[in-house]
């Protein structure tokens, strides 16, 4: 159990908007909080007269925490899309939250009115028909908003006998997610008890047809399917007739349709409709009074059946101002269409809208296509030659390919093989004998081979895999200094190292498993048990973080990860030479240095960061030193990971992608759908200059990623490390070089 506060001392905490606020604050006990485990709850006094609910958990309760960051960002979404409607109060209103503080918290409102597990039978039929309509415009509110309460019940429902107000959304999933199993019969449906297919809003009428059941009842039904005496009461045949006692979703209607058989106007119908009218009007920006819609009369209650009854009067749940249809409806906004134009540029460019062949997958960066040689470009682009299969192993021992340090043709050469033993010596190693075919197996597995091109220049060797399998695949990680690269790296090596890469068809293997066990001890077990990396040091010669040998869609190919300091990065130097010839790259970007948002100003202020309205000095380098070899972008393929995007994670555009699992299959539509959502969210929150790697790039994705899930303290991170979909831009960069089965890197990332 956690431990209490202190009875008095100071709260600071984010407000909806992002807002950081300081109160003077008494703390009262901690109490149990039904169905929140370990989530306590207590009444906290700011300023010595306001009076609100905290919920926290401890340090070190991952499962509680995240159930905690989920509920945090359901509360601020609805409250950003509804806090200045009218139809607010059917919801409990947050107050503020914390998820970076040592207990993380939230905050609302204490609910007013009785629960209704008081009022079964005892209702009129009037007030029936109210908790009836307000509670399904509840769940029409939520589902627009993409969630699903699934708390709805006679214990988690108030009523003050004129409004109900449903409770915190501490149980809320994303409508789409997976269903967890949570509830008890009969208020949760079947399906949301077994845990069975994905979180419907259909999920809430259920819960909500069986509350009515019992309020008219007296009784609560088993929960089955439809009571057996429903037809006995005229004040339930709407959710009769509508099917919204079905036991599967699927039956069920729509809130929208629940909402026509309770003859209830929908008011974001209605305010969409609205504002779309003033824009075809040519309105100067007078708008209809609130509770009022142009050229009608006294509105409707939101929430009241229509029509005139005996007692109606224009209430608080009349509606407000027009619904911005960026806003709630669209959590992306008018930025979304900016990158659908901007895909349709590239195509067009490249030639994609044409009948012809789109371009194969690109060859090295380092060779211009023969129209630039000629100086005669054709009319669409021609496509590169498809990589050609990786030579048998009898062959591939003559197949040239470049170093990826020093950029030179280099081809396997038995002569020049070595060992590294454990002081860092290179010891020759002769494989001319007589070996058995396994003997000399083991044997290069974990060899090296010596560029030609190091002898008097600085040494170097790759890992003979490297020159005897398919074509090598190298990628680099960009961004300056601090943005979190090598944390982003350890946390997607050990994914991979824990299968996350198996699901989609793929196997690995060490490059070199001596390399690869240093880099798992140095960087990913560290991460894993908490402690922040150290940053990368500065190099005169890029050497590579660590590889994998892929097997996927053909035969094994070397992988090999770059993590370079910032600093060399963002110098021209010769050490960053070598990134003429990378294959694909990860542009990292850091919502603290990119975003304008005042969240971020209480980070950025511990941190000693400023927000950078020229974007990140690494990216430009990089990608002013990149030759253009399709037409005027760059041929690498490259995806952009906003990371650390738990610091933003309240916002919906954010939360509807890092809320999720990556899905078991590469699916092309969804990550055309997360960068879509990536690009209009950096959009509206950073200049232009951040988005360059995708107006570069012929190919480039988004991702939302957090390759810890918190910010560390004195070293450590108090929370423990929890990567969240950090493989979604190695998939990308995979599916785009022709990696991943099943998918048309062609098609790939434009």
């Amino acid at each position: 159990m956690i431990q209490s506060h202190r009875p008095g001392g100071e709260l600071a905490f984010l407000t909806p908007k992002g807002g950081l606020v300081r109160f003077a604050a008494r703390f009262g006990p901690d109490g149990e909080s039904a169905g929140r485990p370990g989530r306590p709850g207590r009444t906290v006094t700011l300023d010595g007269d306001r009076t609100v609910v905290q919920y926290r958990v401890a340090p070190g309760d991952r499962r509680a925490l995240a159930a905690l960051e989920r509920e945090a960002a359901a509360a601020v979404a609805l409250e950003r899309r509804y806090g200045d409607m009218g139809f607010r109060e059917v919801f409990t209103r947050v107050v503020g939250y914390d998820l970076d503080a040592p207990e993380p918290f939230v905050l609302y409102r204490p609910a007013s009115g009785e629960p209704l597990a008081a009022y079964g039978g005892a209702l009129g039929v009037r007030d029936q028909q109210r908790v009836a309509a307000q509670l399904v415009l509840a769940v029409r509110l939520m589902g627009a908003a993409g969630l699903v309460h699934r708390a709805i019940g006679p214990d988690t429902v108030r009523w003050d006998g004129a409004h109900v107000r449903i409770a915190e959304p501490y149980a809320a999933l994303r409508a789409g997610e997976p269903r967890e199993a949570f509830g008890a019969a009969p208020w949760a449906s079947p399906e949301q008890r077994g845990g069975t297919g994905t979180a419907d809003p259909r999920d809430d009428l259920w819960s909500v047809a069986h509350l009515l059941y019992y309020l008219v009842a007296g009784r609560p039904d088993r929960g089955a399917g439809p009571p057996a005496d429903l037809a006995a009461f005229r004040g339930l045949t709407a959710f009769h007739d509508s099917g919204a006692f079905a036991p599967s979703a699927a039956d069920r209607p729509t809130p929208v349709e629940l909402m026509r058989f309770l003859r209830v106007p929908d008011p974001l119908t209605a305010a969409t409709a609205e504002a779309a009218a003033a824009n075809r009007s040519g309105s100067s920006g007078r708008t209809a009074a609130p509770g009022r819609t142009a050229g009608a009369g006294p509105a409707a209650e939101p929430g009241r059946p229509a029509g005139p009854g005996p007692g109606d009067h224009a209430g608080p749940l009349d509606p407000a101002d027009p619904l911005d249809p960026a806003g709630p409806l669209d959590p992306v906004g008018p930025g979304g269409a900016a990158y659908d134009r901007r895909i349709a540029r590239k195509r067009a460019d490249l030639g994609l809208d044409r009948p012809e062949p789109p371009p194969q997958e690109p060859g090295r960066q380092g060779r211009p296509p023969w129209w630039r040689l000629s100086g005669r470009r054709p009319a669409a682009l021609p496509p590169a030659p498809p990589a050609a299969p990786s030579p048998p192993a009898a062959e591939a021992a003559s197949a040239e390919r470049l170093c990826p340090h020093c950029l030179l043709p280099v081809a396997y050469d038995p002569s020049r093989l070595v060992t590294i033993d454990p002081k860092g010596d290179r010891v020759p190693l002769d494989v001319s004998g007589d070996l058995p075919p396994a003997h000399l197996r083991d044997l290069l597995r974990t060899a090296y081979q010596v560029c030609p091109y190091a002898d008097g220049g600085t040494p170097h060797e790759l890992p003979v895999p490297y020159l005897t399998n398919g074509r090598p695949l190298t990628i680099a990680l960009v961004g300056s200094s601090g943005v979190g690269k090598t944390h982003l790296l350890a946390a997607m090596l050990a994914e991979v190292e824990q299968g996350g890469l198996e699901p989609y068809g793929l196997k690995c293997l060490p490059l070199n498993p001596d390399t690869h066990r240093a880099f798992l001890r140095e960087r990913v077990h560290s991460l894993l048990q908490g402690r922040e990396l150290g940053r990368t040091g500065q190099q005169t010669f890029a050497r590579f973080a660590d590889g994998l040998l892929v097997t996927g869609n053909g035969p094994a190919r070397p992988v090999v990860f770059f993590d370079l300091a910032g600093e060399d990065l963002a110098q021209d130097g010769e050490v960053a030479r070598f990134l003429t010839g990378v294959d694909a790259f990860v542009f990292v970007l850091d919502p603290l240095r990119a975003l304008d948002l005042p969240s971020l100003d209480p980070v950025r202020e511990r941190n000693g960061l400023r927000r950078r309205d020229l974007g990140d000095e690494a990216f430009t380098t990089v990608l002013n030193r990149i030759p253009r070899t399709w037409g005027p972008y760059v041929a690498a393929p490259a995806a952009i990971a906003v990371n650390k995007s738990d610091l933003v994670r309240v916002e919906p555009a954010v939360d509807r992608w890092l809320g999720r699992s990556l899905p078991p299959r590469f699916r092309p539509d969804e990550v055309r759908a997360e960068s879509r959502d990536a690009h209009a969210f950096v959009s509206r929150h950073a200049t232009a200059a951040w988005l360059r790697p995708f107006d570069d790039c012929a190919r480039c994705t988004l991702h939302f990623v957090a390759a810890t899930g918190g910010q560390a303290r004195d070293d450590r991170f108090p929370h423990g490390v929890r990567p969240r979909r950090v493989l979604a831009p190695l998939l990308s960069i995979f599916a785009m070089c022709g990696l991943l089965p099943g998918v048309d890197h062609r098609e790939a990332g434009i």
